[in-house]
């Protein structure tokens, strides 16, 4: 067994963040990480980070376009805590080394992103996710913190009392990717799951293969109650053929999207008449879908998203590397011809349910970045406001399991009888979700070791199963299945009839996973394993965005229904909730939090 204070599970932005705060606060911390860090995900990233740093700026206009840009859902102290304490983070990240962009004066350059009413999104070209996750890993390393690469978390250690809000986190079980040995890591303090997205329950994303949302799994199986998963973010621009992202940061510098008349669709069809290409993501998204739907787009397919009146000199140094993608993936030379863009799956503005300072219900656990929701996103996040997410609430989350004082949470977390304003829901699903048998993620133990060892215990005994059964399903058809159903089902555009297929299709698809097989029966980087137990995430969460996604009769944000053309913030201003319960969920509804310090956000039409 491995022993540290504070153990962070994923080697990405928050996770590095973390790890840094936690260290910062006196912790013996240790990194366990399935990606060597600089490989993680964040490292995609290419817009930018949102600070109020400039005169005429201020983080109240922050907060607010972040409460705006989520639709009215988003729980104000999460979108306050981000806005009051993104700048400190930011000039942090200067002073560690990172290259941002700079004006002739030297100031660090900010652009317009879609949703701000003030051009405060810093950036390092079109590279600065890349950047931000170097710059974190050099003060890991200048640290010494143990970094434990291309180790995968499968389990949590739990304890299993009846009560989630009564249980505790100890540490987690991890399987070495490079070896075969399943081991435990205690946690003497805390475990922060900083696992990153879900972009693998559909097959058309910009994220990574390793984004199976492994975190949101273990939590809910473990108990944590797990937030407003139906509001998937899916990005205007992103290359047809791959997926691959191409940065707001294009329209941001004045990238204009075109439909295949030579139309500017999002003035000329009335979508954004006030901020055109620079509208939240989620109307863009709508707008060139609509067209595309309509016959109006390029092949039935896609429409242009065309940057050469920039000029050549202007996009070589604000937006090369997009210069570099257009043409590897598409061929498309980004200075002579527009580039090829539809919507994709990007980003998951639900997740884990913590409060501001990254705590879940189960004591000793927290979880970070894409893979938490505090509520800072709401139903639609701002271009921008992910990368100081994860330093705000990464760095939180590591002070806090390190011992650090951060001041008593506004937030609540987990469900307690007589709460006020919870909510049963009453929705009826087409099948039945969650496990096929009566099915326990947490175990039993007289110490916080013996919590650990039984945890470890079980975990070993699932994945020898998985490598000693001879014949069976392969993972990849299930998953497939999964992916396929949920783009086609429960995309930009969503109707009762096409969810309720997707959650039968889940149904099927767990019904083969409990016949699934390895065919790779090696101990040393054995993939076939790995993404067997990855799809078992991947089943989990596609069922949590089904399930709230039906549930949510309303148009919000992210979430169109076609049923439901309007925001009901009379019946909806609150937060949809999926705990297992022993592998049986139950979906409840907690009220969205717009109490701000020194305003209350009332819900207003939005408009860009």
């Amino acid at each position: 067994m491995y022993e540290h204070d504070v153990i962070v599970v994923g080697g990405g932005g928050s996770g590095l963040r973390a790890a840094i705060g936690a260290h910062e606060a006196g912790a013996d911390v240790a990194i366990v990480t399935k990606l060597h860090p600089v490989r993680s995900h964040t490292g995609a990233a290419e817009g930018g980070i949102n600070a109020a740093l400039r005169e005429g700026d201020d983080w109240e206009l922050h907060a607010y376009d972040t409460v705006k840009g989520g639709d009215y859902i988003v729980d104000a102290p999460a979108a306050e805590t981000l806005a009051q304490d993104a700048p400190e983070n930011v000039v942090q990240l200067e002073n560690w080394g990172m290259p941002f962009s700079r004006e002739e004066d030297g100031r660090m350059s900010q652009r317009p992103f879609g949703g701000l009413s003030f051009p405060r999104t810093t950036y390092a070209g079109a590279e600065t996710g890349h950047h931000l996750l170097h710059t974190l890993y050099e003060q890991v390393v200048k640290r010494g913190i143990t970094v434990y690469d291309e180790w995968y978390v499968t389990r949590l250690a739990v304890t299993d009392e009846d009560d989630p809000n009564d249980r505790s986190c100890h540490g987690v079980v991890a399987w070495d990717i490079q070896t075969g040995e399943i081991e435990g890591f205690r946690g003497r303090d805390g475990v922060v799951l900083a696992t990153g997205g879900d972009g693998q329950v559909f097959d058309h994303t910009t994220n990574a293969v390793a984004n199976t949302a492994d975190g949101v799994a273990m939590a809910y199986r473990a108990g944590v109650p797990i937030e407003d998963m139906e509001f998937v973010q899916f990005h205007p621009t992103t290359l047809p053929s791959t997926g691959v992202l191409i940065s707001e940061g294009t329209r941001g510098e004045g990238g204009i999207l075109y439909n295949g008349e030579g139309e500017r669709l999002m003035y000329e069809y009335g979508y954004a008449t006030n901020d055109g290409e620079l509208a939240s993501r989620d109307v863009v998204a709508r707008g060139e879908l609509t067209e595309i739907n309509a016959g109006r787009g390029v092949d039935d397919e896609y429409v242009h998203l065309d940057m050469r009146h920039l000029g050549e000199e202007r996009i070589v140094d604000r937006l090369e590397n997009i210069l570099h993608l257009a043409e590897d993936f598409e061929g498309v030379d980004g200075l002579e011809n527009p580039m090829p863009v539809k919507p994709g799956h990007h980003y998951e503005m639900g997740g884990i349910e913590t409060n501001e300072n990254g705590e879940t219900c189960v004591d000793g656990l927290y979880a970070v970045g894409e893979a938490a929701c505090v509520s800072v996103h709401g139903s639609n996040r701002l271009g921008g406001n992910a990368l100081p997410e994860l330093l705000v609430f990464g760095a939180r989350a590591g002070k806090h399991a390190a011992g650090e004082d951060l001041g008593e949470p506004e937030i609540p977390v987990g469900k307690t009888e007589g709460d006020e304003g919870i909510e049963e829901s009453d929705v009826d699903f087409p099948v039945e979700p969650g496990a096929l048998a009566a099915s326990s993620a947490v175990v039993s133990g007289d110490s916080p070791e013996g919590v650990v060892d039984a945890a470890l215990e079980a975990e070993t005994e699932r994945i020898e199963g998985l490598l000693e059964k001879d014949e069976g399903v392969n993972h990849a058809d299930v998953r497939s299945k999964i992916q396929k159903s949920m783009t086609d089902n429960v995309n930009v555009f969503r109707e009762e009839g096409a969810i309720e297929e997707a959650l039968e299709t889940i149904r099927e698809a767990r019904e083969e996973y409990e016949d699934v097989s390895v065919a790779d029966k090696s101990r040393t980087f054995n993939t076939d394993l790995q993404h067997t137990i990855e799809t078992r995430n991947v089943i989990d969460t596609a069922e949590l965005i089904a399930m709230g996604a039906l549930a949510r009769e309303e148009f919000r944000g992210a979430h169109w229904r076609k049923e439901y053309q309007e925001r009901r913030d009379d019946e909806w201003l609150k937060h949809t909730m999926i705990s297992w319960n022993d592998g049986t969920p139950e979906l409840w509804y907690r009220p969205a939090l717009l109490e701000g310090e020194n305003q209350t956000y009332e819900p207003k039409e939005r408009h860009y």
